[in-house]
């Protein structure tokens, strides 16, 4: 890369799921102690983010709100990664370290992966890996996600039913992410599989208003973004218990 010595580094700092806790000590160090921070935010409110990094935050940082319609499925935002990555990069040349909020991993399914692609080759770009979503859903479950020799596949619920049907098919475990209105879709998918029993639903791991449920006990045909379902086909691959399925105190088996 051929950016000049002075500018400032950009970091996409993974912050975990939720759990201020859970953000890792080397992203809590670059928190403290850079000029500005970036994050994602919705049109009208707070950035979820930004709530997340709260507190580990100084106070008096330079702050850009990367302000967009969040959840409505449709990616990339061309215009606003444009402009959000023009000031991110501005703050570079000008010699000051920016810190752009990533939930859960930057390369995770993450919104991160629009401004590195913008900004990678222009200005120091580094990355510091969070717990993401997946982990920390299997942890809320009580569900290994694999065991032994198990093929896991994750599979984006946006995609057509015969594809995630197929998909199954080739797997012994998957998590299921961006349920959002394709909840009921994907139900039916389980359902003709014969893998109802075996699938948990998971919204809003380590927050406070973390569900833990069997999908059978699951009612609607959506779920809020922050949401995904577990599969796995053999529960005694990673059980010890005769027949058992392994669940965490609290959820519903």
């Amino acid at each position: 890369m051929s950016a000049r010595q002075d500018y400032g580094t950009v970091w996409g700092l993974g912050l975990g799921p939720g759990d201020p806790e859970l953000v890792t000590i080397k992203a809590a160090a670059i928190l403290k102690r850079v000029a500005v921070i970036a994050y994602p935010a919705p049109e009208e409110g707070d950035s979820f983010a930004r709530a997340i990094a709260g507190p580990h935050l100084p106070g008096g940082q330079k702050e850009i709100a990367i302000r967009m319609s969040l959840g409505d499925g449709a990616f990339p935002k061309d215009d606003v990664y444009d402009r959000a990555a023009a000031a991110i990069l501005a703050e570079s040349v000008a010699g000051h370290d920016v810190a752009v909020l990533c939930e859960g991993d930057p390369f995770f399914y993450g919104s991160f992966q629009y401004l590195y692609g913008r900004l990678a080759g222009r200005c120091p770009v580094r990355i510091v890996p969070g717990v993401s979503s997946l982990m920390a859903c299997a942890d809320a479950a009580g569900m290994p996600l694999t065991a032994r020799n198990d093929v896991l596949s994750v599979i984006p619920a946006p995609l057509p039913e015969a594809e995630i049907a197929r998909r199954l098919e080739d797997c012994e475990a998957a998590a299921i992410m961006k349920l959002g209105r394709h909840l009921g879709k994907v139900r039916r998918v389980l359902q003709a599989a014969g893998l109802i029993e075996r699938t948990r639903y998971v919204e809003r791991a380590t927050l406070d208003s973390e569900k833990v449920m069997a999908l059978a006990e699951m009612h609607g045909e959506s779920a809020p973004y922050f949401s995904m379902l577990l599969v796995h086909k053999r529960a005694e691959a990673w059980s010890n218990r005769s027949g058992g399925d392994v669940t965490r105190q609290g959820a519903t088996s």
